[in-house]
């Protein structure tokens, strides 16, 4: 039969077989045949067909093809069964074996009757088994010996073969289990090895890494794999060797042997399968890691080229040699730490070249693309450091010149310092003059080792660096060196003929040349006097004359003294200079290494776990805006500075051109109290301690932030020395400016400092508008409303107020005791009250005390005596004060100029008696240009909206040209609109009386003016007017008005008359000008009209001590 059914497996038909009812023993026939035992099975004919042909095809399936090939040989117990069930046996058998057979031995029933009826049966009915092999017919074990051995039987056919079922079939399951997973296994590493072949190599490190990573992880799980199918095959053969272990002398049968090399075949296709798996893991792995350097080397070449190329870009940069010997210095400097900085991108491509160079000869699959980038990277370093060995070269060259050139310039200071320091007196004699002589000579000795030789070698020795300045810097230091040695020269061959000469004992007067050389340079009209003075003073002292006029030929006289005063005071300003320059480089290296070392460090992840909790996010509030202060000196004012190096007396104007960017240092030194703060918090931090370890710094962070305050006050010492020295020069004046102007910045540094402490503000301190001035004061309060206990209380116990002035608003604050430590301990204010500018008067001098001076407002509703800790505290806050007050009432003057005259030339008027309507309108709007052109005067200081006639002809205006300087000197007149008119009332010059200043009233308010009630005529102005004391019983007809009544008084026309409106009753009519003076010069009584556009409403327009009286002046003669 042929073989063609699918191969079954013991596990998939273990319960058929567990039926027993045929097994393969592992027996053989004497030519090999394999032996299949149908044991005495009394329910074989009740297993199903399907049962016993799956189990006839597994037990053939098992023996090798070449056993099965020579047949099988089937034994047939059944002794203890009847001959109907053999011969059903035997036929079923015949139809149904799927194998070749051998033989087939029956042992036949051993029942008399049952052996007689086979043997008949036999004999008559062979033909029906229709089997092509015998069937013999045995009647016992002995004769079923004589066909197969004992050996081969087992112990229930008499036989000696060890056979246990059960084990043979868990032997037959885990054979075939190992069998399955080594084919499985075979399988996963097939696909698995097919997946790595067409796995297709990243372009970058994190996929690359990525996919190493699971390739090498599926590895493993495929390596666990194949441990536990060895393990268990060995386990497999073990168990199949088990027979051995326990008895020396047994043997295994052939199917025990064919199971152990069925698994041992296998093992040794598993360990194969393994160990190339393995080898071609490694070509694998290797090729992955080797893609993995290869794509880490691209990275890394591509963040060291560009940091190579930004090094060579910042080279490039590098074009600067210099323009002083100190410059020269930092600039070697930075190079230096540029160098350093740099040499850790250059290292590191270096070991970048080395590492490629060591995958080029570890045999990297990838040597054509590595090379070209090691020769690169070689290329790019060697490149920066060529280029850094150029730079300092050509530094050290630029060293080398300023060295040089500062040389010259030391020796040619010191030459004119020598000139200038010989006694002209000493050396009329002929020993001075021969040692005068040898001094100088002496010293021009030592020009063979300071001075400049030759130009052209200058040019040519360093022809490399000479730019354009630097070459004129050249040109004039030996300028000044070839002008010294002149000098020389000619005191030399004076000198020369003195020490020749035999001089008369002459005692010559000869100015002292310390007086020289200290005293200023004097005027033109100085000097002629001078040397007037000394003409007739050599006209009364003959025998002086003739030795100075024999002198004249050797000494240079008053102007070269002069000369040489003025180069000592060159070279002052040259000093300062070089000061203001070292001292400003140093100034930016510092702030450099602060916001480098501190911190850029805030943000450096490596320093983040020293950083503690309270810095965290407050770099702002520990460095404020210095980043910002550190790029205007770096990139701006410094370099502006140097080039004012030849020229320092200029200095002055690069402080004012940048005058606006020094506001930078207000923000700083506002923020600095909180930098403190924090500071004090945090200053105990790791982080701190580190920094300043790394920077090598002996002073900690808190010293360094103080820097910016302490620069800006440095610069006004340094201008404040620069002006001495340059009092003649051409740049003083902007120096002058310049210093005013820092120390203008200063105080408002100042002033800020104190502004950000008041507390209790509700609105916004900024609408105030800029602050003018702070200071602290006693003041009393003097207020004609309230209680008179308190009035009295107020009257006499001052009270301490800090006063900020602002353009807008004078506040009055309450200064807190001061506390903390540094910039904490500050005072801060509490606000208690402001008054507005616009109704606020000023008082000048209050009797009795020079440093007091009153602040009023409301028509002296309010009166508030402030007292100055000096009189020159005081007279600064009047100027101030009356500053603000005088530019608030020119423009309400102009305003109010401009409606009057737009009135005027709207308004038709009713003409005056025998007055033409025209010619009296065109002659007053004449009139009203006339006055609108008028000068502001500070004598006058009238009401905006009451604009009277301003001061007398006589009277100077401040802001006139030629008085413009000294506006705080002119006084004001506190003499109210009396009789004398606009007069200065004389005052002692020790205690001069109330001078009332006020941009909202007609300023006649002053003390004095209450107390002496001096009331006088007055010129009116075009505006408008109320009324406070009308003539409320005039008659019906009578151009009448009442108090409260606002009129207007709209133009002056002929013959003293005025067009005046009510605008309470629309009446008008033209009334004389003598009734309305009348009507404001009553003695003792107030004057009846006042702005009704002035603050506090209605303010008066008279002295206050008098609003009291009637005034009941009747208008009927004002009727038109």
């Amino acid at each position: 039969m042929h073989r063609d059914i699918s191969p079954l497996c013991a596990a998939d038909i273990q319960d058929q077989l567990k039926k027993r009812f045929a097994y393969l023993s592992g027996g053989r026939g004497q030519d090999g045949s394999p032996v299949i035992t149908f044991p005495d099975y009394p329910a074989f004919s009740d297993v199903p067909d399907k049962e016993f042909q799956n189990v006839m095809t597994y037990l053939t399936s098992i023996p090798s093809l070449q056993d099965a090939g020579v047949g099988f040989i089937l034994v047939i117990d059944r002794r203890q069964d009847k001959w109907t069930s053999v011969k059903a046996s035997i036929l079923r058998i015949a139809a149904s074996f799927p194998a070749n057979l051998r033989l087939v031995l029956v042992l036949r029933p051993t029942g008399l009757l049952q052996r007689t009826l086979s043997d008949l049966a036999l004999k008559f009915n062979r033909d029906d088994f229709n089997m092509k092999v015998p069937v013999i017919m045995l009647s016992s074990v002995p004769e079923l010996h004589s066909y197969i051995d004992k050996s081969q039987l087992t112990e229930d056919l008499g036989g000696t073969l060890d056979y246990c079922h059960t084990r043979w079939l868990c032997h037959r399951t885990a054979i075939e289990g190992f069998a399955l997973m080594v084919k499985q296994t075979a399988q996963m590493l097939q696909s698995f090895g097919t997946e790595l072949a067409e796995t297709e190599l990243p372009n970058d490190v994190p996929s690359t890494n990525s996919v190493l990573c699971a390739h090498t992880e599926k590895k493993d799980k495929a390596k666990e794999d194949m441990k536990l199918a060895l393990d268990e095959g060995r386990s497999l053969l073990e168990n199949i060797r088990e027979p051995l272990g326990k008895c020396g002398e047994q043997s295994l049968n052939q199917d025990q042997l064919d199971n152990q090399t069925t698994v041992q075949r296998l093992l040794d296709q598993l360990t194969e399968t393994e160990a190339a798996f393995d080898e071609f893991w490694a070509k694998h792995e290797q090729k992955l890691r080797q893609c993995l350097q290869l794509r880490q080397f691209e990275q890394d070449f591509r963040e060291v080229k560009a940091s190579l190329d930004a090094l060579a870009q910042k080279i490039a940069t590098f074009t600067d040699v210099g323009n002083s010997r100190a410059h020269a210095e930092h600039l070697l400097k930075d190079l230096a730490s540029f160098e350093d900085k740099s040499s850790a991108s250059v290292e590191r491509a270096r070991g970048l070249s080395l590492e490629g160079e060591q995958l080029i000869d570890s045999k990297h699959y990838a040597v054509d693309s590595i090379r070209p980038k090691c020769h690169e990277l070689q290329h790019l370093c060697e490149q920066v450091v060529a280029e850094v060995e150029r730079r300092r070269e050509l530094l050290s060259k630029s060293l080398e010149l300023h060295h040089l050139l500062e040389a010259s310039m030391k020796w040619c200071d010191q030459g004119i310092y020598l000139l200038a320091s010989q006694p002209v007196d000493k050396c009329q004699s002929q020993d001075g003059a021969e040692a005068a002589l040898q001094e100088i000579e002496k010293f021009l000795e030592t020009g063979a080792e300071n001075k400049i030789q030759e130009l052209s070698k200058i040019y040519q020795d360093y022809e490399s660096i000479l730019t354009k300045d630097l070459m004129e810097h050249v040109q004039k230091v030996f300028q000044k060196q070839e002008g010294m040695e002149e000098m020389f020269h000619r005191r030399q061959a004076s000198l020369k003929k003195l020490a020749a000469k035999q001089m008369r004992p002459v005692q010559p007067v000869a100015p002292r040349p310390e007086a020289l050389t200290k005293s200023p340079c004097p005027s033109p009209g100085s000097r002629r006097g001078s040397e007037n003075s000394s003409e007739s003073s050599g006209l009364r002292r003959g025998p002086y004359r003739r030795a100075k006029s024999e002198m004249s030929e050797s000494r240079p006289g008053r102007s070269s003294s002069t000369g040489d005063e003025e180069e000592g005071l060159a070279i002052l300003r040259r000093h300062v200079m070089n000061e203001l320059l070292d001292t400003e480089r140093v100034y930016v290296e510092e702030l450099l290494c602060v916001l480098e070392g501190y911190a850029a460090e805030l943000d450096n992840p490596l320093m983040a776990h020293l950083v503690s909790p309270g810095l965290q996010n407050k770099k702002d509030v520990l460095f404020g805006n210095m980043e910002e202060i550190y790029h205007f000196h770096n990139r701006i004012f410094l370099r502006e500075l140097e080039g004012y190096t030849d020229c320092p007396e200029l200095v002055g104007r690069c402080f004012l051109e940048r005058m606006e960017e020094f506001q930078i240092y207000e923000k700083y030194c506002q923020n600095k109290p909180r930098s403190e703060s924090l500071w004090r918090q945090c200053s105990d931090s790791p982080f701190f301690q580190e920094c300043q370890r790394k920077l090598d710094h002996k002073l900690s962070l808190d010293s360094y932030l103080l820097k910016p305050v302490q620069r800006i006050t440095k610069y006004q010492l340094l201008l404040k020395e620069m002006l001495k020295y340059s009092r003649s020069c051409a740049g003083a004046e902007h120096l002058q400016e310049a210093l005013s102007s820092i120390l203008g910045i200063l105080k408002a540094v100042n002033d800020s400092m104190h502004l950000i402490a008041i507390t209790g503000y509700d609105g916004n301190l900024s609408d105030l508008g800029k602050l003018l001035m702070q200071g602290s004061f006693s003041v009393w309060t003097d207020h004609k409303k309230g209680h008179s206990k308190v009035k009295d209380l107020a009257r006499f116990k001052p009270m301490q107020r800090h006063l900020f002035l602002h353009e807008k608003a004078v506040l009055f604050c309450k200064r807190r005791e001061e506390s903390g430590e540094g910039y904490e301990k500050a005072p801060s204010y509490s606000y208690k009250q402001s008054l507005n500018m616009a109704a606020v008067g000023i008082t000048e001098s209050v009797k009795g005390d020079v440093r007091k001076f009153e602040i009023w407002c409301n028509a002296r509703e309010e009166v508030y005596i402030v007292q100055a800790p000096t009189p020159e505290v005081k007279a600064a806050w009047v100027s101030e004060i009356r500053k603000v007050l005088t530019s608030q009432l020119q423009a309400c003057r102009e305003a109010s100029q401009h409606r009057a005259l737009e009135q005027s030339q709207s308004l038709p008027l009713p003409a005056p008696p025998g007055t033409s309507p025209s010619k009296g309108t065109t002659r007053n709007i004449k009139k009203l240009e006339e006055r609108k052109t008028d000068p502001l005067s500070l004598e006058g200081y009238v009401s905006p909206t009451s604009l009277l006639k301003p001061p007398e002809k006589g009277r100077v205006s401040p802001t006139s040209p030629d008085k413009k300087a000294k506006r705080h000197e002119v006084k004001s007149d506190p003499t109210p609109f009396g009789v004398r008119g606009w007069t200065k009332t004389s005052q002692p010059s020790e205690a001069p009386e109330d001078d009332g200043w006020s941009s909202a009233e007609e300023l006649i308010n002053s003390s004095d003016a209450e107390e002496e009630g001096r009331v006088g005529p007055r010129k009116l102005v075009p505006g408008k007017y109320t009324v406070v004391l009308g003539d409320e019983k005039g008659s019906p007809d009578a151009f009448a008005v009442r108090s409260g009544d606002v009129v207007e008084v709209v133009q002056e026309g002929d013959e003293g008359l005025w067009y005046v409106r009510n605008l309470t009753s629309s009446k008008e009519s033209w009334v004389p000008a003598s009734s309305l003076a009348s009507l404001l010069c009553t003695s003792g009584s107030a004057q009846c009209l006042s702005s009704s556009e002035s603050s506090a409403g209605s303010t008066l327009l008279s002295a206050s001590s008098s609003c009291g009286e009637s005034c009941g002046a009747p208008l009927s003669e004002l009727q038109g």
